[in-house]
């Protein structure tokens, strides 16, 4: 296998089809190689420095091939064919030119990074708190899904039974019902350090963030998003008031 180098920087998403610039010819049969890992590196050291991955590091690592190499008169060029997953990436490289030729590479990489765990046996339904969720050091090559902000699973409910030490993923959580429909609710408007509040009554469900319509105590009906459990802010003008 040839030479494995380690990277760190910050995560994100990997990208299909990313294009990288060849060294100038000529170019050795021997050095195409360096130049697929170098592209590799560059390409990984992009995507962690676009994400909010916490502590990443990575080791990148090309296949060898069976097909022989060959030298490359002209510039060669070389192109991710498919990055979705560092565990498995293509790359191309090409060689300009009536004589060239294009290879393919196989480079797998390990990537590690600082990530949600369950802290404690999670019960389905059961909404997230600080004391639920951790952060530890895993390899994260297979896991396109994985949270690195605790804040991003805080909050979030589970939709199966999650087992202390288990990877928190994306697909296993969803946002809960925080306002039912018919429940009271606290309406909460805020200006400044001005904060007003009055009661009302939910017309719609909604989770975290949505937008629903609520019966304020003097019964006009108003557009307000949940902002967190039976608690909504007021949004634009009213629907209508009790006169109509």
């Amino acid at each position: 296998m040839f030479n494995k180098s380690i990277v760190t920087g910050l995560g994100g998403l990997l990208l299909l089809c990313t294009h990288f610039s060849a060294v100038a010819a000529p170019v050795a049969a021997e050095q195409v190689p360096g130049l697929v890992e170098a592209a590799a590196r560059e390409h990984l050291t992009r995507w962690t420095e676009s994400s909010g991955l916490v502590e990443p590091q990575f080791t990148v690592a090309v296949v060898p091939g069976t097909r022989p190499l060959a030298a490359c008169g002209q510039s060669v060029r070389v192109e991710g064919a498919d990055t979705r997953l560092p565990s498995r990436m293509r790359f191309l490289a090409t060689c300009a030119g009536p004589n060239g030729w294009r290879y393919e590479f196989i480079v797998r990489a390990s990537v590690s990074a600082r990530i949600a765990m369950v802290a404690t046996d999670i019960s389905p339904g059961k909404v997230l708190t600080d004391e639920d969720v951790l952060l530890e050091r895993h390899d994260i090559s297979g896991l396109p899904d994985s949270i690195s902000d605790v804040g991003e699973a805080v909050g979030m409910s589970a939709k199966r039974t999650l087992r202390a030490g288990e990877i928190l993923r994306k697909s296993l959580l969803s946002a809960p019902t925080l306002v039912k429909r018919g429940d009271p609710v606290r309406i909460v408007a805020k200006r400044e350090d001005i904060e007003v509040s009055m009661a009302g009554e939910a017309l719609d469900a909604g989770a975290k963030g949505t937008t629903v319509r609520v019966r304020n105590a003097s019964g006009t009906v108003i557009r307000a998003r949940v902002t967190g459990m039976a608690t909504v802010e007021p949004l634009g003008m009213p629907i209508n008031s009790p006169s109509q």
